[in-house]
């Protein structure tokens, strides 16, 4: 949680300077972008296998983890998202079908960085692959707990809206943004604090102080949820878990 939010306090600092360079200003916010997400992930790994806690030593080892993977996605991501921007510009159902395209991205490229540090495929086209093979054959299991999850963001006024916006901006970056591995958490924490019926002045200061060990526990979550249904199919379970009922 510590390195989660000096990663933020970074990038909100770099943010600063690169909005006034221009074209080298975004070119820098994508390498940071994919230094601090690899990062993530990789300390994601090391906890996931549980061996020791983790030290200052491993924020340090992690910085360049998974560099070259985040951004290999992103750049295959990139140019069909540039050409659906600029085809739907002039579309007067543009801002529909775009949105109906970046949903589609962000449910079947949801496990983009559980693929990237668990099943570590040798290029961004194989990543692209084994999510969409993953959703298909556990889009159940899955997606309930997310579901469950921003329940209350959804059932709210303008829920729809805003599931709608939070999944186009994550369905842009297949997950794989650093900025908005915060902003989910956020949203989701405020959703439930709204549900709750807490003062907005309460569970804004509220979520902003829960969102590092939300977003750390989300991914930590996903990952373990990751390790148990890939390699094994639906049926496979079932048969397993009727084998040891049986037993």
């Amino acid at each position: 949680m510590l390195a989660l939010v000096g990663f933020a306090l970074l990038f909100v600092g770099v943010s600063q300077v690169a909005g006034s360079l221009g074209i080298a200003g975004g070119f820098l916010l994508g390498a940071l972008n994919a230094l601090l997400v690899g990062a993530t992930l990789s300390l994601i790994e090391h906890s996931l296998g549980g061996a020791r806690s983790l030290q200052l030593q491993d924020i340090q080892e992690s910085l360049g983890c998974y560099f070259w993977e985040v951004i290999g996605v992103g750049f295959v991501l990139w140019l069909p998202i540039m050409a659906l921007d600029m085809g739907t510009q002039a579309n007067p159902y543009g801002q529909f079908l775009s949105s109906a395209a970046l949903l589609l991205l962000f449910i079947l490229l949801n496990p983009a960085p559980e693929v990237i540090y668990q099943v570590r495929q040798d290029s961004p086209l194989d990543v692209l692959k084994t999510c969409y093979e993953f959703v298909l054959e556990n889009w159940i299991e899955w997606f309930l707990p997310f579901g469950l999850l921003i329940l209350p963001v959804v059932v709210s006024p303008s829920g729809l809206e805003q599931f709608v916006r939070l999944s186009s901006r994550l369905g842009r970056g297949a997950g794989l943004d650093f900025f908005q591995l915060l902003i989910l958490p956020f949203t989701v924490l405020g959703g439930w604090f709204g549900y709750l019926g807490l003062p907005s002045d309460a569970y804004l200061i509220l979520a902003i102080l829960l969102t590092p060990p939300v977003a750390m526990s989300i991914l930590l979550f996903r990952g373990h949820l990751f390790a148990l249904l890939h390699g094994s199919s639906h049926r496979q379970r079932e048969f397993a878990r009727r084998f040891d009922d049986g037993r």
